[in-house]
This record gives C-alpha cells, structure tokens and sequence, in this order.
C-alpha cells in the first residue's frame, strides 16, 4: 500500500509539473506559427519536419494532423512532409556519409525559397537537425526551432523559437506534442473541445 501512494504521489507531481509548463509555454510564438504556416497552406509553400527518436515522434504526429487534420472545404490542403519517416532513406544516408546528414541531404532535394522547415530538438543539440536548418536557411526557407530550455544552438539559427520552459526531456516531448495539437486546431478551425 505504501509503495502504491508513493507511486500515487509521483504520478500527480508529473502531472502538477506538466500542468505549469504548459500553462508558461510561449503562446505568442506559437500564435506567430499558426499565422506562418496558415499563409504557406494559402500560398502553396511546403511544410517540412524532423527530429530523433521521442522529437522524430512529433514530427510524424504533426504531419498527420497538418496534412489530414487540418483539411477543411473550401480550403487548400497543407503541404507538409515529415522527414524522419523515411527509415530507408535515413539508413542509406547514415550508411553511406553520416547520420549528421540525413535531414540536410532530404532537404536538398525539397525545399524551395518560403517553404517552412521545422526540426524538433529537445536540448536544442542535434547535429542532423542543426545541419538541416542551415542548408534550408541557405535556401531561403522559413526556420523553426521547437526546442526546451535553455534552447542549446537550435534557438539562436532558427526565425522563430518554440521554447518550452522545461530541462526535463519527458515533460519538453509532452509539451511539444500539445503545442502541435493547439496549433493543428487553430488551422482547422475546429472548437477546442474536439
């Protein structure tokens, strides 16, 4: 009974602990996203996100919701590609050069001047999203960082900043998937209750 209480406990700090962060998460940003990616979806431009591992996650969620979520009559479709989710393409890239590369070298093929380009980094760190920023910077796309706290290199390359006010790695993935979840129903326009 004991070990179950204190099981109890922590499962409401986590909870406690979430709730604040969420509730600190920088909404102007995130409103300044909404606005960026509703004028791509107008405009025709490309969509393009990535991560590792728990960050690869979000990137596909966000895909899914962007590209099927958010569709609406009258409207045009979202354009959007999750570059994490071509496994065989990565490994050929990580086999053949360097795992730094597997993002940067997708992008080359893809990404035009005005498209959006994403990378999810949880400490802000990774080589391979910090090496895609570049060459999509390079190419005159828009840059995003959805990154934690302190931010890491990610927050100082990208145009604009997604920083959740977290050094905890499980509450920043947390945190990052409902941002996208808040965003995804603001394109939609869709009441929040759904």
């Amino acid at each position: 009974m004991e070990r179950r209480d204190k099981t109890e406990t922590r499962l409401h700090e986590y909870a406690s602990n979430l709730a604040a962060t969420l509730r600190a998460l920088p909404f102007k940003e995130m409103a300044e996203l909404v606005e960026l990616l509703s004028q791509a979806r107008l405009s025709g431009k490309s969509i393009y996100l990535f991560g590792n591992g728990g960050s690869a996650s979000t990137a596909s969620h966000f895909a899914c919701d962007l590209g099927k979520g958010t569709m609406k009559e009258m409207a045009p479709r979202v354009k959007v590609v999750a570059l994490s989710d071509n496994v065989p393409l990565i490994t050929a890239w990580a086999n053949d050069f360097s795992f730094d590369r597997v993002f940067s070298e997708q992008l080359a093929n893809l990404v035009q001047r005005g498209d959006i380009v994403i990378g999810i980094s949880t400490s802000g760190n990774s080589r391979n999203v910090l090496e895609a920023i570049d060459l999509a910077r390079g190419r005159g796309a828009y840059t995003v960082g959805f990154v934690g706290h302190p931010g890491g290199r990610l927050a100082g390359l990208v145009d604009l900043c997604i920083q959740v006010p977290s050094t905890l790695t499980s509450q920043i993935e947390d945190a990052h998937l409902a941002i996208q979840h808040m965003i995804s129903t603001c394109l939609r326009g869709a009441p929040t209750d759904e």
